[in-house]
């Protein structure tokens, strides 16, 4: 694999790189046992393990169902400080199309989104921080369950995480294909999108489809209200302001019976977002167009709309941190500092609502080779060529938030 160009400054990098084979290891392992959201046994006693082997002070399982915390106290603690590094552990309910030894040893389950490589890096800034302990407060290493739509990062919350381990901030990473290794990307606001649920239920009344008259056909009235639904963003959100519907499932009627008319159907779809007030308006205009075009052809109809991850912001303060941590270690050239913010979402955004903190990309992708696969992907693999870089960027969040002095 290619490894990425660094300015390799940081006494960080230069100290992981010396155990890369073994992140290697241990992320491919990770990646041949993918597990979903609360299933991680098998990841979170590996993590467990290894943490202990690493030489932590503390480690502490079952936190939010299978999440793990390790502790690592610096040389001193006169500032009083705690960090919080969070790494996701959870896969994806898809079947790995790739061929490689250490592919998924399950069928329908697969580390498609690299959460298998975020755990190993953070293991590899246990293992640094453990051994140098160069700083001055508390480093709370977080092993989190079930981002991948169970909310993993509210469930620790919920559990006490942050009652616990009081950190006065909270930093995490995703790995990012479409941007090269040697890089790191932010912003100082908006990162990720707001991602809400929403589920439509026509009823009409069913019947022969001989005889359309004599029915009231929610097919048709499904067909009217998608249409509809397009309106929503485009006419009633400010054009400077940012928002996205999209109806993802239809389901009604019977493929075997072409002349049945269906009572009822069923439209499935997100809608995100990043400003709460553009959230509150995309809802109710949702909710009133559905009755009305219902309304308009004698159904009726239902909205349920369920808010799930919050926006993920950046707080500009720990963000600005950030870039300065990264320029140490990549150089300046290698930061971007203005990314674009994505419509995709991120349960950390749960994290950074009760501390402020800072998310972050790495690039992994190298032009039509390893990394370069698209996240949720069948064919997509974590390269471990960036497993050091990672790590060292964890640790020197650490380093330089709690300086010695």
């Amino acid at each position: 694999m290619n490894a990425p160009t660094l300015q390799a400054n940081g006494r960080a990098f230069a100290h992981i790189a010396k155990f890369h084979p073994e992140l290697t290891a241990l992320r491919r392992d990770l990646h041949a046992h993918p597990e979903l959201g609360y299933e991680e046994v098998y990841t979170a006693a590996r993590v467990a393990q290894s943490l202990e082997l690493c030489g932590v002070d503390e480690v502490h399982t079952n936190i939010g169902k299978t999440g793990v915390v390790g502790i690592i106290r610096g040389r001193s603690n006169h500032s009083g400080k705690m960090v919080g590094l969070r790494a996701d552990m959870d896969a994806l309910p898809m079947t790995e199309m790739n061929d490689f030894a250490w592919k998924s040893a399950k069928g329908g389950l697969m580390h498609g989104c690299g959460h298998d490589g975020h755990t190993a890096m953070l293991v590899g800034a246990a293992r640094y921080l453990a051994e140098t302990r160069n700083f001055d407060g508390t480093v709370a290493l977080i092993f989190q369950p079930g981002e991948e739509g169970y909310a993993g990062a509210k469930a620790m919350i919920d559990d006490g995480l942050f009652d616990r381990f009081p950190v006065q901030a909270v930093f995490a990473m995703h790995n990012w294909p479409h941007m090269r290794p040697g890089t790191i990307a932010l912003n100082s606001g908006a990162m990720m999108a707001a991602s809400d649920r929403v589920t439509i239920e026509i009823t009409g009344r069913g019947g022969h489809g001989a005889h359309p008259y004599q029915n009231i056909d929610p097919v048709l009235v499904a067909a009217h209200t998608i249409t509809a639904l397009q309106s929503v963003v485009s006419r009633n959100i400010r054009a400077i302001d940012s928002g996205v519907v999209s109806i993802c499932a239809v389901q009604t009627g019977d493929l075997g019976a072409m002349s049945v008319v269906p009572s009822k159907a069923t439209l499935v779809g997100t809608v995100r977002t990043f400003n709460p007030s553009v959230q509150d308006l995309i809802e109710r205009r949702i909710t009133e167009l559905c009755s009305a075009v219902a309304l308009g052809f004698g159904a009726t109809a239902s909205v349920k709309y369920e808010r799930l991850y919050p926006p993920t912001i950046n707080s500009s303060t720990e963000a600005l941190f950030t870039m300065r941590v990264a320029e140490s270690i990549v150089g300046a050239s290698q930061v971007v500092r203005d990314l674009d913010p994505s419509m995709g979402s991120e349960d950390f955004s749960f994290m950074l609502q009760v501390k402020p903190g800072a998310y972050m990309r790495i690039g992994q992708g190298t032009e039509n080779g390893p990394g370069s696969c698209a996240l949720h992907n069948s064919r997509y693999d974590f390269n471990d060529a960036i497993l050091p870089l990672g790590a060292a960027m964890h640790a020197s969040l650490a380093e330089q938030f709690m300086p010695l002095a």
